[in-house]
């Protein structure tokens, strides 16, 4: 068996060689409608058996449909107010509360699945050609991602990357999720097993560069509008994520009934990280407006009005412990990248302002980001490590310290960021590759040890050798992490170095942002690292390739 995608676009093709001949199935769902989901099995020489398997449970697996059948061969799942409809020219049958069925195509032959979702009281949904739908679908996605510039010899992997993040978007409200599925744990077998199908504000930042980077600038702009959108109210309510239309209670429930992926349990649905205070978000949501201002894209009149009121909140917030931008369940502490992001949210607003001319905001929010600059520096830096720590006071490290440079808090070349550097190589990085987010053995984070290395992270070293001018080691780290893609392009969250498996919720929206921007800092004079790092300066635009050769 072998998969691909047909280039360019989101449809799947698995091909099965057999003894008796040759075919392949292709799955996609039309951007168009995203309540049918095709198939068709296509036969490419002699001839070839398929037995197909249907399993229709609705409420998380709970509840067993009642299923009948039209006179066309149509059948029909319906559990309360949820419908399933498939249509298929195959002939199907039930056998203990399945559809099965066995049907064979020779070369040139072809046999149409269409499966599609509505309500129950409402008409069924439309029939659908499913070859005009595979036609539509392939020229919407290829239209879409040829207007991806070249990256070098990277331009297909980022190419793949943009369209899984288009595929994690809800188009309807511009908010991307941070993956597709629930409970994939990050150590087999552990508990840490979140719910990831929710919006977070985390790198919101490097997701709205990503898109602006490679000229996708709707998407950009529907991103930048979700979050203003979703943050509307009052700032001590401001969470770290949402729901795809900005839903706001997300209360995270055990399924006691599903054993979860390889015995991992338990499965979750919600998350209870969205009721956590997180300062960093507020750092990410100001610096998404300035990076978004700096490329042109005035912000609506409700985003200006947003950010002297979460100025005035975080001016007495940013001194309260949190619980960090990876939502430890032990308790806060004072983190110092959430003192960090913090001191973003000033930074870019005194620099704003006084490009507004507007001196007297400017003068009080640097006050204010100076203040939390050397109390950074004087509580956040251990001597005896020659680093930054994870949170004032403490011995460990932590793979959000490699946004200190990014985000322009130090420069690359402070004997201070070189230093985290060299502890972060020493104690949290495994192989030359994999960065651990942070040391779970003993970490306080009310969690059982062990979980794989963040892919996310890794990427973050790869930009910091690019800050730090060690082009070669980048170029390195980053080719081994593309080879750790799956045989259709795709990360997940987390990968085991002892296993060589991914962990951790997936496709990763994350990783995939970390592998764009990457790329276009190997491949550019400044990429989104630089425009970060340097907030004053305006983005540049794609420029010719020079630093892979």
């Amino acid at each position: 068996m072998r998969r691909r995608y047909h280039p360019g676009t989101l449809v799947l093709e698995t091909e099965f060689q057999t003894e008796t001949g040759c075919a392949v199935v292709i799955d996609f769902m039309s951007p168009a409608d995203d309540a049918d989901l095709v198939r068709i099995v296509i036969g490419r020489s002699g001839r070839v058996v398929f037995r197909t398997e249907l399993v229709v449970r609705f409420n998380y697996g709970a509840a067993v449909p009642w299923v009948s059948r039209l006179g066309d061969g149509t059948i029909i799942a319906i559990v309360g107010p949820e419908r399933l409809v498939l249509r298929t020219p195959a002939s199907l049958y039930g056998d203990d509360l399945k559809t099965v069925g066995e049907f064979t195509v020779e070369a040139g032959q072809s046999v149409p699945f269409v499966l599609s979702y509505g309500p129950s009281f409402q008409n069924p949904p439309p029939v659908i050609d499913p070859f005009r739908a595979l036609e539509r679908t392939e020229a919407f996605w290829r239209q879409w991602s040829d207007r991806c510039p070249d990256v070098g010899p990277w331009t297909e992997a980022v190419k793949r990357s943009l369209i899984t993040l288009k595929a994690l978007t809800y188009a309807p409200t511009g908010g991307i999720v941070a993956a597709a599925s629930t409970s994939l744990p990050e150590r087999l077998g552990g508990v840490r097993n979140w719910d990831y199908r929710y919006c977070w504000l985390r790198d919101a930042t490097f997701t709205l560069l990503a898109f602006m980077n490679l000229g996708y600038y709707d998407e950009a702009r529907a991103w930048r509008d979700w979050l203003i959108r979703a943050v509307a109210g009052s700032p001590s309510q401001v969470q770290i994520m949402y729901g795809v239309g900005g839903e706001r209670w997300l209360p995270e429930l055990v399924v006691p009934w599903l054993p979860g992926y390889e015995k991992s349990s338990p499965v979750r649905i919600g998350n209870d990280a969205s009721r956590q205070l997180q300062l960093d978000v507020f750092g990410e949501v100001l610096d998404v407006m300035f990076q978004a201002l700096k490329a042109g894209m005035e912000p609506p009149e409700r985003g200006r009005i947003l950010r002297p009121v979460v100025l005035e909140y975080l001016a007495t917030a940013w001194r309260q412990p949190d619980e960090g931008v990876w939502e430890v369940r032990g308790g806060p502490h004072h983190f110092v990248h959430s003192k960090v992001m913090a001191w973003v949210a000033f930074d870019r607003a005194a620099n704003e302002m006084k490009a507004e001319g507007l001196n007297d905001s400017a003068r009080r929010w640097r006050e204010i980001a100076d203040e939390i600059h050397a109390e950074i520096c004087e509580r956040g830096f251990d001597r005896d490590l020659n680093s930054f720590v994870q949170a004032y006071g403490s011995k460990r490290l932590d793979a959000s310290l490699l946004l200190l440079p990014l985000v322009g808090f130090l420069p690359a070349a402070d004997p201070r960021i070189r230093g985290t550097l060299e502890a972060i190589e020493g104690r949290l990085l495994i192989d030359g590759e994999f960065v651990l987010r942070y040391e779970t053995e003993n970490a306080s984070d009310g969690l059982p040890a062990g979980e794989g290395a963040f892919l996310a992270c890794s990427f973050l070293l790869v930009d910091n050798y690019i800050l730090q001018g060690r082009y070669a080691e980048a170029r390195k780290l980053f080719d081994r992490l593309l080879s750790r893609c799956n045989d259709v392009g795709l990360l997940a969250e987390e990968f085991d170095p002892l296993t060589g498996r991914m962990l951790g919720n997936f496709p990763q929206a994350y990783s995939h942002v970390g592998l764009i921007n990457c790329a276009l800092n190997l491949s550019q004079r400044t990429g989104p690292a630089e425009e970060r790092a340097e907030p004053r300066a305006a983005p540049a635009p794609l420029r010719p390739l020079f630093r892979y050769i």
